[in-house]
């Protein structure tokens, strides 16, 4: 499937705009929330940031070695840092080594007893305890709106709207959207107003082997990239040799990302894009840093057919805006953990979907992003490290059918949370 068939069954399926207007973005606002006005009995007594464990421990599962030797972390991971040669490996080899600055989630408790949990991105944790936490206290759960602006405002002084306090600022509004689940009985896709379909056709991608993932039954994979231009001429050829790999295993017909995990450069993407296009590759994702929303522009507009997909270091409507006007991208990946949590993530989709732009949500088949890819009606969810056990396929819901994997939401009040505080 190419750019144009991509965008034209989404486009069909929201029934909105034309896919970027000339000039600036419109205001565009979410569909109002029916239960918004309800006054709900409800008050913030307690924040915490929590340590948690699977509800079921874990089935044991050992992958086989590649056949090919082509394992996720075999040849490294491109990133921003692969321009020094000793950081070309792992990502582990430059993230935090020590607790403070990992993800984390949150506990908020009401005074009827209702708790909710959140999950929040890199750093959120102390800006939660150390910050947040005053802001919430006997707010009612049921104002999401108001209690996100309340964050948003508060901590804009040093974060400037981006970056831990947005990551903090989701980890908390996740956590009172579940919360209003589990004061309404409800899932928090019905919240958000329903699903479009029964279940979401999945690709996988993440530690692992893709071989392991084909087996499964996946149709679809998205692969790291290993190298990028600090590898040279060699570093693009195996680059090739990696898609070339896979396109053969997955076959014509299967959809295949290239995640550039924001390592490579405007004129690198051209020339790999080149290289690449015997492949049909379906997207190049974050090609560029996500500030660069210009190079972003110019490479979405000389690479075709491949599409652009980014977003995933984006933090709020502000920055997806900016993609917009700079029309940086043919598919917007927001990370609900990252990006302002539910209520913001209402307000991008709401952009995304004036102008008929895909939004395929990063690691939109896991933890409770499934309810938001559900609701947004996205095409297709990414599922992150997926294994061939019988828990994690019940955990995740999997069903299978022509597109492969598919997943759905758990029916649980709030996001049915598979986990206890430790």
């Amino acid at each position: 499937m190419n750019r144009r068939s991509l965008l034209a069954t989404v486009g069909a399926s929201v029934g909105v705009a034309g896919i970027h207007a000339e000039g600036k973005a419109t205001a565009v606002q979410p569909p109002p929330l029916p239960w918004k006005d309800e006054a709900s009995g409800l008050k913030i007594v307690d924040v915490r940031v929590v340590k948690t464990k699977p509800a079921t421990p874990r089935e044991a599962y050992t992958p086989p070695k590649s056949p090919s030797g082509l394992e996720y972390q075999g040849h490294g991971v491109v990133g921003p840092m692969s321009v020094y040669e000793q950081y070309r490996g792992a990502r582990s080899s430059y993230y935090p080594n020590k607790p403070g600055l990992d993800y984390f989630t949150v506990e908020i408790t009401t005074d009827k007893g209702i708790k909710g949990y959140g999950l929040g991105g890199t750093g959120g944790a102390l800006v939660v305890e150390s910050h947040l936490a005053r802001l919430l206290m006997n707010e009612d759960p049921f104002n999401v709106d108001r209690i996100w602006d309340i964050m948003y405002r508060g901590t804009m002084h040093y974060s400037g709207g981006r970056g831990i306090a947005i990551n903090a600022i989701s980890g908390v509004d996740c956590a009172l959207w579940d919360i209003i689940g589990k004061a309404t009985n409800l899932p928090v896709y019905k919240l958000l107003g329903g699903k479009h379909q029964d279940s979401v056709p999945c690709y996988a991608h993440g530690p692992g082997l893709y071989e392991v993932y084909l087996k499964m039954g996946f149709k679809h994979l998205k692969i790291s990239m290993p190298y990028g231009p600090a590898s040279g001429v060699e570093g693009m050829r195996k680059n090739v040799a990696l898609v070339k790999h896979f396109r053969s295993l997955l076959g014509p017909d299967g959809r295949l990302g290239a995640d550039c995990w924001m390592g490579w450069t405007e004129t690198y993407t051209m020339q790999m894009a080149e290289l690449l296009g015997p492949y049909n590759v379906m997207w190049l994702e974050e090609v560029l840093p996500p500030y660069d929303y210009a190079g972003y522009g110019r490479c979405r507009e000389k690479i075709k057919p491949m599409l652009l997909n980014s977003g995933e270091h984006e933090y709020t409507r502000y920055g997806f805006r900016e993609m917009l006007e700079h029309r940086s991208a043919d598919i917007w990946n927001p990370d609900l953990e990252w990006t302002g949590g539910v209520t913001e993530v209402r307000r991008i989709s709401a952009l995304a979907q004036a102008y008929d732009i895909p939004m395929i949500m990063h690691g939109g088949a896991d933890h409770g992003k499934v309810h938001v890819t559900m609701a947004v009606n996205s095409p297709m969810a990414e599922m992150f490290g997926a294994v061939p056990t019988k828990q994690y396929e019940d955990e995740h819901f999997i069903t299978r059918g022509p597109e492969g994997i598919y997943t759905r939401p758990s029916e649980k009040p709030g996001f049915g949370w598979n986990f206890i505080v430790a």
